[in-house]
C-alpha cells in the first residue's frame, strides 16, 4: 500500500511540474510575442501588454482588422538586402498576400522587380524595384508615408488597396530560417549558378540538386535569391520565394517549434531585429485568430511572368534599360486577376465565351505606326488567340486620334467587344462612315477594330526576346 502511494505520488508530483513549466513556457511564448509586437510596430501607439496578448491568444474576441468589410486583407510583402549590403533598399521580393475572410483562403501574387511604373507624384517611370527606396530617400524618418509611393503604385497595377504591410532584410530572414531549425524544401531542377553574389560585391557559386533538401538560413536565402541558372529567370525565383515561404509558415506552426522556447525565443529576436510593419501592436492577437483560420493546404499562388502563351507581361527596352511592361499596354489583365485571383476560374470562362463567339475582327491601322500594327496583329492572334482576324489596309493617309470598335453584329459578341473596349483600350464607334464601308466591303466582319494615335506610347516599343533580355540583365 506505502508502495502504491508513493507512486501516486510521484506521478501526481509529474504532472504538477508537466503543468508548470508548460504554464511557464507558456508565459514566455506569450511575454515574447508582445515584446517583439512592440518592436516590429511602427505605429505611434500603447504598447502591447502580457495581458493583452494573453486575451487575444486564449480568448480572443471578433477579429477587426482592415478590409474585413470587404472580406479581403490585402498584406504587401517586401523583402530588401539590408543595410550594409549592395542596393540595400532596393526590393528584391514584392508579393501581395491576400486573405478571404468568408473563404479562409489564401492567395500569394509575385510582381517582378523589372516591372516598368509610374513612380507617384514624380514626372518619370522606373523599375518597380526602385520605389520603396524612393520613399525612404523623401521621407527617411517617417516609416508610415515612406511607404505611400509603394502602395500608390500597387493599387495603380492591380487596383487592389493595401492594408497592411511588411519589410525584412536578408539577414532577418536567414536567422529566422536559423532559429526554426531550418526548413524543407523540393528542388525542381538541378541548380548552378556560378554568379551569386558575394560579399564586398563579389560572386560566388551556389550549387543544389534537384529534389528534396532541408535548408538552412542561408542556403534557404540563396536558394531563394538565385536567378541566373534557372530558365524561368526572375519569374522561377517569385516561385521559389513562394515556396520558402509555405516552407517557412509549416516549419513555425508545428509542434516541434512551438514548444521549443530556445527556437521561439531566437525567431522572435530576429523579425524585433530585422522586421517593419505597420499591423499595430493591438492588431498582432487579431492576427494570430486568424492565423489559425487560414486554409494554408489550399494556397492559390500566381506569379507575375513573360513570354509564355499567357503571360500578362512582356519585355521591352524602356529609356535604355530592360524592362517589363504590359503586354496590352495598360495594367487592365493584372487588375482582372488580382481582383479574380481567388477564383481564377472566372477568367477561364471569359476566354471560353470570347472562343465560342469565335468573331471576325477586321483591323484598320490608323496610327501612322506600322509597329503598332504589327504589335496589336500578334496580340489577336497569339495572346488573345482570335481566329479570324483580317489585317487591311487603307491606301489613303488618314489618321485617327482615338482607337475605335464598331460593332456590326447587333450586340451579338459581346466578351470579344468588351475585352477589346477594356484591353486596348478602344472606344464604341457609332456609325462606320461610307468609307470604311467600302474598304471592309469585300471581307466578312463582326467588329471592325480602328486603331488611333492613342495607342502609340503602349504599343510602339518592340518586344525584346527572353535570350536577349536575360543576356542585358546579366
Amino acid at each position: 500500500m506505502r508502495r502504491k502511494n508513493i507512486f501516486i505520488k510521484l506521478i501526481l508530483g509529474l504532472a504538477v511540474l508537466i503543468i508548470l513549466l508548460g504554464i511557464v513556457h507558456g508565459a514566455f511564448f506569450i511575454w515574447k510575442i508582445a515584446n517583439t509586437e512592440n518592436r516590429i510596430s511602427i505605429k505611434d501607439e500603447n504598447n502591447a501588454s502580457f495581458f493583452g496578448t494573453f486575451k487575444d491568444i486564449v480568448a480572443p474576441s471578433q477579429i477587426k482588422l482592415k478590409g474585413m468589410s470587404d472580406n479581403r486583407i490585402n498584406i504587401l510583402l517586401l523583402g530588401i538586402a539590408g543595410k550594409g549590403k549592395p542596393g540595400n533598399n532596393l526590393t528584391d521580393t514584392i508579393m501581395i498576400a491576400s486573405v478571404n475572410t468568408k473563404t479562409g483562403k489564401v492567395a500569394l501574387l509575385s510582381i517582378p522587380r523589372d516591372l516598368y511604373v509610374e513612380i507617384p507624384e514624380m514626372n518619370y517611370q522606373n523599375k518597380i524595384n526602385s520605389v520603396y527606396e524612393h520613399g525612404l530617400q523623401n521621407f527617411p524618418t517617417d516609416a508610415e508615408n515612406s511607404m505611400e509611393p509603394m502602395k500608390k503604385v500597387i493599387k495603380n497595377i492591380t487596383s487592389l488597396d493595401i492594408d497592411y504591410w511588411a519589410v525584412i532584410n536578408f539577414d532577418g530572414f536567414q536567422k529566422a530560417v536559423d532559429a526554426i531549425g531550418g526548413i524543407n524544401i523540393t528542388n525542381e531542377r538541378d541548380i548552378l549558378d556560378t554568379r551569386y553574389p558575394g560579399p564586398n560585391y563579389s560572386y560566388e557559386t551556389f550549387e543544389l540538386s534537384k529534389g528534396f533538401h532541408h535548408l538552412d538560413g542561408a542556403t534557404a536565402l540563396k536558394y531563394a535569391r538565385m536567378r541566373h541558372n534557372d530558365p524561368e529567370s526572375d519569374f522561377g525565383r517569385a516561385k521559389r520565394q513562394q515556396q520558402v515561404m509555405q516552407a517557412v509558415k509549416n516549419k513555425i506552426f508545428s509542434t516541434g517549434t512551438l514548444l521549443n522556447a530556445i527556437a521561439i525565443n531566437q525567431f522572435m529576436n530576429a523579425l524585433g531585429e530585422n522586421v517593419k510593419t505597420n499591423i499595430s501592436s493591438s492588431e498582432f492577437g487579431n492576427f494570430l485568430t486568424l492565423i489559425k483560420n487560414l486554409d494554408t493546404n489550399n494556397i492559390n499562388n500566381v506569379v507575375l511572368d513573360a513570354w509564355k502563351k499567357d503571360s500578362l507581361l512582356r519585355g521591352s527596352h524602356m529609356a535604355g534599360i530592360s524592362a517589363l511592361i504590359p503586354r496590352v499596354g495598360n495594367w487592365s489583365e493584372i487588375q482582372d486577376l488580382a481582383q479574380n485571383i481567388f477564383d481564377t476560374n472566372q477568367i477561364t470562362r471569359t476566354r471560353e465565351e470570347i472562343a465560342k463567339e469565335n468573331a471576325s475582327v477586321v483591323v484598320i491601322n490608323r496610327s501612322g505606326s506600322s509597329v503598332v500594327m504589327n504589335q496589336i496583329n500578334k496580340l489577336l492572334k497569339d495572346s488573345f488567340e482570335y481566329k479570324n482576324v483580317v489585317i487591311l489596309s487603307d491606301s489613303g493617309k488618314n489618321v485617327n486620334g482615338e482607337t475605335l470598335i464598331y460593332d456590326l453584329t447587333g450586340k451579338n459578341k459581346p466578351f470579344t467587344q468588351n475585352e477589346l473596349l477594356k484591353k486596348l483600350p478602344a472606344k464604341n464607334g457609332t456609325i462606320l462612315n461610307a468609307k470604311d464601308k467600302n474598304i471592309i466591303s469585300n471581307v466578312s466582319a463582326d467588329l471592325v477594330l480602328i486603331i488611333g494615335q492613342d495607342l502609340v506610347p503602349n504599343f510602339s516599343m518592340a518586344e525584346v526576346s527572353f535570350k536577349d533580355y536575360n543576356e542585358d540583365e546579366n
